[in-house]
């Protein structure tokens, strides 16, 4: 669980590239061993934020601390305790796994004896154990990601920054990325900003959310709060499959009291609930006396997308984030 102390700060944080301001008056709290997503599209601002986070670039205004150390004033300090994983981790393809965490362990000043320690414990947490002595030129993205975390946690950061850590990965990987985070918070009590544009991937691990577009936080909170928020007051819509498919099923869903509208939207049934009514719990019973089997069923609105959708329809962005 998170703790309560905060260990990222931003006061009115700011960054401006001549006439182009590329973050705005940001204003974050991220406790300690959280798992924290910055979300948001190609261009809103979050690769900057965490550049003056690392303190590798200056604010136009405002201030970030990092474990109380303003990341301006003091970068060395803040890249002692931070690990950082690009979006496009670089090593060298002629070297093995384990020559290019041993060179980044001198580069850190570690010792030999713990180094070689800490790399075989690193290189067994994220999978690539059987790999250490393969050259990093065999390795599929996923793996090369995944030696990123080992080159991470090999300095046992407190703070870990992941900048579109699943990029590119197929499924499998990244869902194997995704535990290994989670388990880094969970296990490791590591606190851990994540920035990408990947919705669902990263709504399955982050305690909280920010979502950041043009350069502004626009939206923080748990996604579950999130979306209570974006739907309150507004009657629920729920979002189903079931079989048979046929015609028969639009007509029994049509007749169960407290439904107001029923339309096909390709695969899925939509129902619409009278104002202040949620039908989920009868659906599956009903469904089932009248012969049908309830395959999926989700409440809209509540998720990351549909989220997405309501906060900036006004602001030109529609549908789910885009690469």
């Amino acid at each position: 669980m998170a703790g309560q102390e905060a260990v990222i700060v931003t006061r009115n944080l700011t960054k401006q590239y001549g006439s182009i301001t590329a973050v705005q008056d940001l204003n974050l709290e991220i406790q300690a061993g959280e798992v924290f997503g910055l979300l948001g599209p190609n261009g809103a601002g979050k690769t900057t934020t965490i550049l003056m986070l690392l303190g590798l670039t200056e604010p136009t205004g405002g201030q970030a601390l990092v474990h109380g150390l303003d990341a301006t004033r003091h970068p060395l300090e803040v890249k002692r305790i931070v690990g950082y994983l690009p979006d496009n981790v670089g090593f060298y393809d002629d070297l093995t796994a384990r020559e290019n965490l041993l060179y980044t362990a001198s580069l850190n000043q570690i010792p030999a004896s713990l180094a070689r320690q800490r790399l075989e414990a690193a290189l067994a947490e994220v999978g690539l154990a059987d790999a250490a002595d393969r050259r990093v030129r065999e390795f599929s993205r996923g793996m090369r990601q995944r030696l990123g975390i080992a080159d991470v946690i090999l300095k046992d950061p407190t703070i870990i920054i992941l900048d579109e850590p699943t990029l590119g990965i197929d499924p499998q990987g990244v869902q194997e990325l995704l535990d290994l985070i989670l388990r880094l918070a969970r296990e490791r009590g590591k606190t851990i900003l994540i920035s990408s544009h990947l919705l669902h991937q990263v709504q399955q691990i982050c305690d909280r959310v920010g979502i950041f577009v043009g350069g502004r936080l626009i939206a923080v909170g748990p996604v579950a709060l999130l979306g209570q928020q974006v739907m309150a007051g507004k009657p629920l819509e729920i979002e189903l499959q079931a079989e048979p498919d046929n015609d028969d099923l639009l007509a029994v869903l049509e007749a169960l009291p407290g439904v107001a509208t029923v339309e096909r939207r390709g695969a899925f049934m939509r129902v619409g609930c009278a104002a202040g009514v949620d039908v989920r719990r009868e659906l599956a019973p009903y469904l089932a006396g009248k012969g049908f089997t309830l395959l999926y069923l989700r409440a809209r609105g509540y998720d990351l997308d549909d989220i997405y959708r309501q906060y900036f329809q006004g602001e030109g962005y529609h549908g789910a984030l885009a690469g």
